[in-house]
């Protein structure tokens, strides 16, 4: 994913790969379609984690995790014949102090998503304050990011209760992953709808290309899988809640294979009432 950025009052916009969407089994009667319709305010609030660590031969291990980070949100002034959703970042706090301080002066910067009517998400915007640091701009951005492509769109049909459908698209970061998202609807009450999830990650090459031209590794394993559960209502842009957690181990090695690099990754993703 490519980031842009001219100054901070122009802040980042991050284009989303596209998502193929397949229906797979339509469930029980009744059917009917799911439209994203968007209209009224909501908010609620995202909390995100990451747990990473690395080896690099028969060296220690190094911890790269990222504490967990909570980042209330309100969508406001939704529009249905808008693609277009206003998001207003509240005050974000961090089981690390140090960032909860670094927080403080994004507390009102504004986001945005681009939004299809079948609820894709196909554009990123973020604009924090300009008092915002630098360290907070990266972990609100990996925050919105992670929730990005965790989400889950509809397909073009009607659908009831056990109907099962596929989302692809791309994840690009560091590596090409394909992601397929298995989606499954447990329940629904009108536009109000419970989706299990199972997301499953595949890189597209047997190479991973390192920053700067400093070369490539190539991928000698990688699993990357997860599951979870999204409560959603057609008429909000964001979840009502939820969690989905992905995880996996890799490793890779140089062309010589004289040196190995192991990895272990877990991410989260939880929404919550506010």
């Amino acid at each position: 994913m490519t980031a842009t950025s001219s100054s901070p009052t122009s802040g980042v916009s991050l284009p989303v790969t596209p998502v193929t969407t397949t229906l797979l089994d339509p469930g029980a009667e009744p059917r009917s379609t799911v439209t994203s319709v968007r209209s009224g305010n909501q908010s609620v609030q995202l909390s995100t984690r990451s747990t990473v660590t690395q080896q690099i031969d028969d060296q220690a291990v190094q911890d790269f995790s990222t504490p967990e980070l909570t980042l209330p949100l309100t969508a406001t002034d939704m529009d249905s014949s808008s693609d277009t959703v206003n998001l207003r970042l509240g005050k974000a706090t961090s089981a690390d102090q140090r960032l909860t301080d670094a927080l403080a002066p994004a507390e009102g910067s504004a986001a945005g998503l681009t939004m299809t009517d079948a609820g894709a998400i196909t554009a990123l915007t973020i604009t924090p304050s300009d008092e915002t640091q630098d360290a907070a701009r990266a972990a609100i951005e990996q925050a919105l990011n992670q929730a990005v492509y965790r989400s889950v769109s509809y397909p073009d049909a009607e659908i009831g209760v056990g109907a099962v459908w596929t989302v692809e698209q791309q994840v690009i970061s560091g590596v090409t992953l394909n992601q397929v998202t298995t989606a499954t609807l447990r329940s629904r009450d009108g536009d109000r709808l419970t989706i299990d999830l199972r997301i499953d990650q595949t890189p597209e090459t047997t190479t991973l290309e390192l920053p700067d031209n400093a070369g490539s590794l190539a991928i000698d394993s990688y699993t990357m899988t997860g599951t979870g559960t999204l409560e959603v209502d057609a008429d909000k842009p964001l979840p009502l809640s939820g969690e989905v957690t992905v995880g996996g181990k890799q490793q890779y090695s140089d062309p010589e294979g004289s040196t190995v690099l192991r990895q272990d990754i877990s991410d989260t993703v939880r929404w919550t009432a506010p």
